[in-house]
């Protein structure tokens, strides 16, 4: 009996919020040809989209992917995988749990983010060049086929309401990640059939799910 742990990355594996935003002042700045701090960002730009967020600074037209990668792959130096990351993922490996992680990030970049030792212990991963973005379930349902496991056994953890919206529609349970991007509160209000403040109970919530049957919750069925 396979099970899986699907994970979203910024915010639920990487510490990366500091780095997100620092990515997009750093990207305006380049593009717009002025000084961009991340003061200047609007409200809740953690949480909106590249376009939307660039657009309000002024910054409109077709966006530079090599400019893009550039103020990526320096702001993403001052991110940190959580310290939670690796006890998860190997005790869930070593119960027979698959792992993967679908991210909206492209596969060039995940490295910037996550060495070597985190990405042994992912079975797959999926991101926005294999598959729609969140809120589609496209990339969780690629994941899951990848790994040969069914959706009524699979979880997907993830900090956005996007997240949860793409976990439900594939048929997975969604957890939110309290600790991530979006407050709790809004994880729930999204769905969410747990909400998580400590990643530290993921290890025996899920592990109990397998025991005793995992919850069905606000899962929708297709």
């Amino acid at each position: 009996m396979k099970y899986a742990a699907l994970f979203d990355l910024d915010g639920v594996l990487a510490d990366s919020h500091h780095a997100f935003l620092s990515t997009i002042a750093g990207f305006a700045t380049f593009h717009l040809g002025r000084r961009v701090t991340v003061a200047d960002l609007p409200p809740h730009a953690s949480i909106t989209p590249r376009d939307g967020v660039l657009a309000a600074l002024g910054a409109t037209g077709p966006l530079n992917e090599e400019g893009w990668d550039a103020a990526t792959a320096t702001a993403t130096l001052t991110a940190r995988v959580f310290p939670y990351v690796m006890p998860v993922l190997t005790e869930l490996r070593a119960a027979g749990w698959a792992t993967g992680i679908v991210t909206a990030r492209t596969q060039r970049r995940v490295p910037w983010l996550l060495g070597p030792e985190v990405r042994a212990l992912i079975d797959v991963i999926v991101c926005s060049d294999d598959a729609p973005l969140k809120p589609d379930p496209g990339g969780v349902l690629l994941a899951l086929d990848r790994l040969g496991v069914s959706a009524d056994r699979a979880v997907f953890v993830g900090d956005m309401r996007s997240d949860v919206l793409a976990g439900q529609a594939a048929g997975a349970v969604t957890v939110g990640a309290g600790w991530g991007f979006t407050p709790p509160e809004q994880l729930t209000d999204a769905g969410a059939d747990l909400v998580l403040n400590d990643p530290g109970q993921l290890t025996p919530t899920l592990l109990q799910w397998a025991d005793t049957g995992m919850p069905t919750g606000n899962r929708k069925r297709s």
